[in-house]
């Protein structure tokens, strides 16, 4: 584990599970792990359109959604005679919204994001994969379109999520694992971005790059992902820090004597990167990678259809640093 970038975080924040094979072998082997998490996120957004209503909604359109009553404020035109003769009340059919939304996405990958501690199965690069995978296929089932920043167009069609996955497997390389901010790109006016990364760099970076991307009119969502060791630095006793590289390391005789100050510092680091999406009208989401990818997901969908619902993660109880 290493001190995060600037004045992020210390120690726990960067912890390095750093590849034994270099940068080469790292993309090779996470192009070797992408059908799998193909599968995972395709299981989750299965698990997740059975909790959701999609983001279908009354406006103008060819496809019939549904009736309701037929309202004071409605013209007499709307009434759908029809339906209305089998009933005591007057009924309006509905027709679907189909004008399509862009969604940027963007899977921070960085050699920060192959890290996994003992408290959780997957690494934070896995889970960023797959919460992509997966916001990805729940889109386009609700006919949006989906692209990746910098490195394919918007589509819509039913392979997208697939062609996603093989952007991610044959554009991946040196300078994906070294970039942790989605690269500089003109986005489509009036669309949105969806961010998945751990957000460790400096605060005033990340803002910089926000208010780049929300020229425009862009909106966007973020989703810090991070592992729960990172968020309450479960250790205890002499432990040795080294960076994702191993080029830095340090020793800490006593790691539990730096919780409070190292819990403080996280805070204020997110604090402030919640601070600069707020201010342009972007939302943010806190996702750790013991709990299960559907629960960010479902609160992701549902702040992207207006409604209320938020995913905070909680330490658990017994949990080292944890409070009740």
């Amino acid at each position: 584990m290493a001190a995060a970038q600037g004045s992020t975080t210390t120690a726990g924040a960067r912890a390095g599970r750093s590849s034994l094979f270099g940068l080469e072998g790292e993309a090779h082997a996470l192009a070797d792990r992408l059908p799998e998490l193909m599968l995972d996120a395709l299981r989750v957004a299965n698990a997740v359109a059975h909790g959701i209503h999609g983001r279908r909604r009354a406006g103008t359109g060819e496809t019939f959604w549904q009736f309701r009553q037929f309202q004071a404020s409605d013209p007499a035109t709307v009434i759908d005679w029809r339906r209305s003769a089998s009933s005591d009340h007057l009924y309006v059919r509905e027709r679907e919204w189909e004008a399509s939304h862009t969604f940027w996405l963007w899977p921070d990958i960085s050699r920060s994001m192959a890290f996994r501690s003992h408290l959780s199965a997957v690494s934070k690069r896995d889970r960023a994969l797959v919460l992509t995978l997966a916001i990805a296929e729940l889109l386009v089932r609700a006919g949006e379109r989906i692209a990746l920043i910098g490195l394919t167009p918007p589509m819509a069609n039913r392979k997208a999520t697939a062609r996603i996955a093989e952007a991610l497997a044959t554009h991946e390389g040196e300078a994906a694992i070294e970039m942790s901010l989605p690269p500089p790109a003109r986005l489509s006016r009036f669309s949105s971005a969806l961010l998945f990364g751990d957000f460790l760099d400096p605060p005033e970076t990340i803002a910089a790059r926000l208010n780049e991307m929300a020229e425009g009119g862009v909106s966007g969502h973020l989703v810090q992902v991070l592992d729960p060791a990172e968020e309450i630095l479960a250790y205890e006793g002499r432990m040795e820090f080294r960076s994702p590289e191993g080029s830095e390391r340090w020793i800490a005789d006593r790691v539990e004597t730096l919780r409070p100050e190292y819990q403080r510092k996280l805070a204020a680091h997110r604090a402030r990167i919640e601070e600069a999406a707020r201010r342009i009208g972007w939302s943010f989401l806190v996702h750790h990678t013991d709990r299960p990818a559907s629960e960010p997901l479902l609160a992701l969908m549902m702040r992207l259809q207006g409604l209320p619902g938020d995913y905070r993660w909680k330490p658990l109880a017994g949990a080292a640093g944890a409070t009740p």
